[in-house]
Protein backbone atom coordinates (compact mmCIF):
# COMPACT_ATOMS: atom_id res chain seq x y z
CA UNK A 1 0.00 0.00 0.00
CA UNK A 2 2.85 2.39 0.75
CA UNK A 3 4.21 1.90 -2.78
CA UNK A 4 0.84 2.89 -4.30
CA UNK A 5 0.66 6.06 -2.20
CA UNK A 6 4.22 6.98 -3.14
CA UNK A 7 3.48 6.41 -6.83
CA UNK A 8 0.33 8.49 -6.61
CA UNK A 9 2.22 11.33 -4.93
CA UNK A 10 4.97 11.23 -7.58
CA UNK A 11 2.41 11.28 -10.37
CA UNK A 12 0.55 14.15 -8.69
CA UNK A 13 3.77 16.16 -8.18
CA UNK A 14 4.84 15.53 -11.77
CA UNK A 15 1.47 16.60 -13.16
CA UNK A 16 1.55 19.75 -10.98
CA UNK A 17 5.06 20.60 -12.19
CA UNK A 18 4.07 20.20 -15.85
CA UNK A 19 0.85 22.15 -15.32
CA UNK A 20 2.66 24.99 -13.55
CA UNK A 21 5.26 25.11 -16.33
CA UNK A 22 2.54 25.34 -18.99
CA UNK A 23 0.57 28.01 -17.11
CA UNK A 24 3.68 30.12 -16.48
CA UNK A 25 4.78 29.71 -20.10
CA UNK A 26 1.40 30.89 -21.35
CA UNK A 27 1.46 33.72 -18.82
CA UNK A 28 4.84 35.00 -20.03
CA UNK A 29 3.96 34.51 -23.68
CA UNK A 30 0.76 36.50 -23.20
CA UNK A 31 2.54 39.30 -21.33
CA UNK A 32 5.22 39.58 -24.00
CA UNK A 33 2.57 39.60 -26.74
CA UNK A 34 0.56 42.34 -24.99
CA UNK A 35 3.73 44.33 -24.30
CA UNK A 36 4.93 43.98 -27.89
CA UNK A 37 1.52 44.94 -29.30
CA UNK A 38 1.41 48.01 -27.02
CA UNK A 39 4.93 49.06 -28.05
CA UNK A 40 4.14 48.49 -31.71
CA UNK A 41 0.90 50.48 -31.54
CA UNK A 42 2.62 53.37 -29.76
CA UNK A 43 5.43 53.46 -32.34
CA UNK A 44 2.89 53.43 -35.20
CA UNK A 45 0.92 56.25 -33.52
CA UNK A 46 4.11 58.26 -32.98
CA UNK A 47 5.23 57.75 -36.58
CA UNK A 48 1.78 58.92 -37.70
CA UNK A 49 2.29 62.11 -35.71
CA UNK A 50 5.73 62.61 -37.26
CA UNK A 51 4.26 62.00 -40.71
CA UNK A 52 1.51 64.56 -40.01
CA UNK A 53 4.09 67.09 -38.91
CA UNK A 54 2.36 67.90 -35.65
CA UNK A 55 0.76 66.28 -32.62
CA UNK A 56 -2.70 67.16 -31.40
CA UNK A 57 -3.86 66.82 -27.82
CA UNK A 58 -5.72 63.66 -28.94
CA UNK A 59 -2.42 62.19 -30.13
CA UNK A 60 -0.62 63.04 -26.91
CA UNK A 61 -3.39 61.54 -24.78
CA UNK A 62 -3.25 58.41 -26.92
CA UNK A 63 0.46 58.13 -26.12
CA UNK A 64 -0.38 58.47 -22.42
CA UNK A 65 -2.83 55.58 -22.79
CA UNK A 66 -0.08 53.46 -24.34
CA UNK A 67 2.30 54.51 -21.56
CA UNK A 68 -0.17 53.39 -18.89
CA UNK A 69 -0.79 50.10 -20.70
CA UNK A 70 2.96 49.48 -20.84
CA UNK A 71 3.36 50.32 -17.15
CA UNK A 72 0.47 48.03 -16.28
CA UNK A 73 2.04 45.14 -18.22
CA UNK A 74 5.40 45.78 -16.52
CA UNK A 75 3.88 45.80 -13.04
CA UNK A 76 1.87 42.67 -13.78
CA UNK A 77 5.03 40.98 -15.09
CA UNK A 78 6.90 41.79 -11.87
CA UNK A 79 4.18 41.14 -9.29
CA UNK A 80 1.52 38.90 -10.89
CA UNK A 81 -1.04 41.48 -9.70
CA UNK A 82 -3.11 43.62 -12.03
CA UNK A 83 -3.24 47.12 -10.56
CA UNK A 84 -6.84 48.30 -10.93
CA UNK A 85 -5.77 51.92 -10.58
CA UNK A 86 -3.96 51.74 -13.92
CA UNK A 87 -7.13 50.53 -15.60
CA UNK A 88 -8.99 53.44 -14.05
CA UNK A 89 -6.31 55.89 -15.22
CA UNK A 90 -6.57 54.48 -18.74
CA UNK A 91 -10.36 54.84 -18.68
CA UNK A 92 -10.10 58.43 -17.42
CA UNK A 93 -7.56 59.28 -20.12
CA UNK A 94 -9.67 57.62 -22.81
CA UNK A 95 -12.81 59.51 -21.77
CA UNK A 96 -10.82 62.76 -21.58
CA UNK A 97 -9.42 62.10 -25.04
CA UNK A 98 -12.92 61.48 -26.37
CA UNK A 99 -14.23 64.59 -24.61
CA UNK A 100 -11.49 66.82 -26.03
CA UNK A 101 -11.95 65.35 -29.50
CA UNK A 102 -15.70 65.91 -29.26
CA UNK A 103 -15.35 69.51 -28.10
CA UNK A 104 -12.56 70.36 -30.55
CA UNK A 105 -14.70 69.32 -33.52
CA UNK A 106 -17.07 72.16 -32.58
CA UNK A 107 -20.05 69.99 -31.84
CA UNK A 108 -22.83 71.73 -30.04
CA UNK A 109 -22.76 70.87 -26.33
CA UNK A 110 -25.45 68.38 -25.40
CA UNK A 111 -26.25 65.90 -22.66
CA UNK A 112 -23.42 63.66 -23.92
CA UNK A 113 -20.93 66.19 -22.60
CA UNK A 114 -22.48 65.92 -19.14
CA UNK A 115 -22.36 62.12 -19.33
CA UNK A 116 -18.67 62.15 -20.27
CA UNK A 117 -17.83 64.55 -17.45
CA UNK A 118 -19.90 62.45 -15.05
CA UNK A 119 -18.06 59.32 -16.15
CA UNK A 120 -14.70 60.99 -15.59
CA UNK A 121 -15.88 62.17 -12.17
CA UNK A 122 -17.09 58.67 -11.17
CA UNK A 123 -13.83 57.11 -12.32
CA UNK A 124 -11.90 59.71 -10.32
CA UNK A 125 -13.97 58.84 -7.25
CA UNK A 126 -13.16 55.18 -7.93
CA UNK A 127 -9.44 55.96 -7.91
CA UNK A 128 -9.91 57.78 -4.61
CA UNK A 129 -11.80 54.82 -3.15
CA UNK A 130 -9.17 52.32 -4.31
CA UNK A 131 -6.35 54.47 -2.93
CA UNK A 132 -8.14 54.87 0.39
CA UNK A 133 -8.93 51.16 0.61
CA UNK A 134 -5.35 50.10 -0.19
CA UNK A 135 -4.04 52.51 2.45
CA UNK A 136 -6.61 51.62 5.09
CA UNK A 137 -6.70 47.87 4.38
CA UNK A 138 -3.30 46.95 2.94
CA UNK A 139 -2.74 43.53 1.46
CA UNK A 140 -1.43 41.30 4.21
CA UNK A 141 0.03 38.76 1.82
CA UNK A 142 1.79 40.16 -1.22
CA UNK A 143 3.01 37.78 -3.91
CA UNK A 144 6.34 38.30 -5.64
CA UNK A 145 7.19 37.41 -9.25
CA UNK A 146 7.94 33.80 -8.33
CA UNK A 147 4.48 33.33 -6.86
CA UNK A 148 5.80 33.21 -3.29
CA UNK A 149 4.30 35.22 -0.45
CA UNK A 150 6.58 38.02 0.73
CA UNK A 151 6.56 40.67 3.45
CA UNK A 152 3.59 42.74 4.54
CA UNK A 153 2.45 45.92 2.81
CA UNK A 154 4.41 45.44 -0.43
CA UNK A 155 1.34 46.34 -2.48
CA UNK A 156 0.52 49.43 -0.38
CA UNK A 157 2.97 51.70 -2.23
CA UNK A 158 1.37 51.26 -5.65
Amino acid sequence: MKWADLSRKRMHDGANAIGNLMVEGFHYLGLFAIGAATAWASVVAFLGMVDKGHASIDDILLLFIYLELGAMVGIYFKTNHLPIRFLLYIAITALTRYLIGDVSHHRAPDIGLVYLCGGIFLLSLSVLAVRFASHRFPSSKAIDSTGEYVGDNLMENR
